[in-house]
């Protein structure tokens, strides 16, 4: 089962990275693999949502639980789809000129085959897509 976690310093506000991140709507305009994101439903701190994602000749959808601590975390829980499980987490920490990123995803799909496909690319997926974070936020905050 594939696991990930980082801490990474990025020169943005804990408010700005937050932000970024808990604008799940805007995730198909640069995230790689995410097709399409829906809201299903929301209210002030929590949402339920919809992604659709596509790599090679596969496009799964799953329905998430996310909980959002204004400017400390984002919390992700999986609540249905192709996985048996699937955790989310950031932290933003104040420091000095920035922000201190604590991330971290584990999941595990269900399907053999999915798991046979994810598994061999999952660490330069998830570099990809903590990239693509950093860059969207060069491009709203410089």
């Amino acid at each position: 089962m594939p696991l990930h976690s980082e801490k990474k310093f990025l020169p943005y506000r804990p408010e700005q990275l937050y932000e970024l991140v808990a604008d799940v709507e805007d995730y198909p305009n640069f995230l790689p693999w995410c097709i399409a994101l829906r809201v299903l439903e929301r209210s002030e701190n929590l949402l339920r949502a919809e992604m659709l994602v596509g790599f090679s000749v596969v496009r799964e959808s799953f329905i998430s639980r996310v909980t959002l601590t204004p400017m400390d975390r984002i919390d992700v829980e999986y609540l249905d789809g192709p996985f048996r499980h699937l955790q989310n987490r950031w932290l933003f920490h104040p420091a000095e000129d920035g922000c201190m990123v604590d991330f971290f995803v584990d999941f595990e799909f269900r399907s053999r085959l999915l798991r046979k496909i994810a598994g061999p690319v999952f660490s330069e997926a998830v570099r990809r897509m903590v990239l693509a974070f950093e860059q969207r936020a060069a491009e709203r905050y410089g």
